[in-house]
């Protein structure tokens, strides 16, 4: 029996299948600006169609559902997230170096996609219910440790204050970053970084140990 070729991919084809990946990035940023800004419940196939400029149908041809849209908005978000919070982890940094090292990762995922971190903020809850979007919770409790050893550690090491209540200082920490998603928008006056230092400077005057 002959044997079966394998498809070749020719420099014709490397265009087009670029030009399909880029096409599916642009429907997904699409439809996370209108999770973000009508609901995920409120948002229907057609809607989203509508603001691509295309048929519903068509937009079938990309994707199946729009939970697997939005499954696939929160996961590159996420593995974008982890591939930075990561990244400073390893380092191995003192904690004051680490926690302004997430702040300001934080900062640039909120600038990359700022319309995913609206929609987890907003849904979350109601998704982590859902089989397929149990990975959210699994992330939550890994992001809820990585920030409590973090300021567990400057306690210990005297760098933050011994009485501070580390668990409240994670979550004002936690909901002072993330909600800027509501109010950021990439290409404005202030760059990811500097917002970051502008955070850091209130929040390290609170709670580190004055010389």
């Amino acid at each position: 029996m002959p044997t079966k070729k394998k498809p070749q991919v020719t420099a014709a084809s490397r265009p087009a299948a670029a030009a399909a990946h880029d096409r599916r990035r642009e429907l997904l940023d699409t439809a996370a600006e209108v999770f973000a800004e009508q609901g995920y419940n409120a948002t229907t196939v057609r809607k989203i169609a509508d603001h691509a400029g295309m048929l519903a149908g068509s937009l079938y041809y990309h994707f199946d559902s729009k939970e697997s849209m939005l499954e696939e908005i929160l996961r590159t978000f996420l593995d974008e997230l982890w591939g930075g919070y990561d990244s400073v982890l390893a380092d191995r940094l003192g904690p004051r170096e680490t926690l302004e090292a997430l702040v300001t990762e934080s900062f640039r995922e909120i600038d990359r996609h700022r319309a995913a971190v609206a929609i987890y903020q907003k849904e979350s809850k109601q998704l982590v219910a859902q089989e397929r979007f149990t990975f959210l919770a699994e992330s939550q409790r890994k992001f809820e440790k990585a920030w409590l050893s973090t300021l567990e550690r400057g306690v210990a090491a005297h760098v933050f204050r011994a009485d501070l209540d580390v668990r409240l200082t994670y979550r004002f920490v936690r909901d002072t970053v993330w909600v800027a998603a509501s109010w950021y928008r990439p290409g404005g006056q202030h760059s990811p970084e500097e917002i970051a230092r502008q955070y850091l400077s209130m929040v390290l005057d609170g709670i580190a140990v004055r010389e």
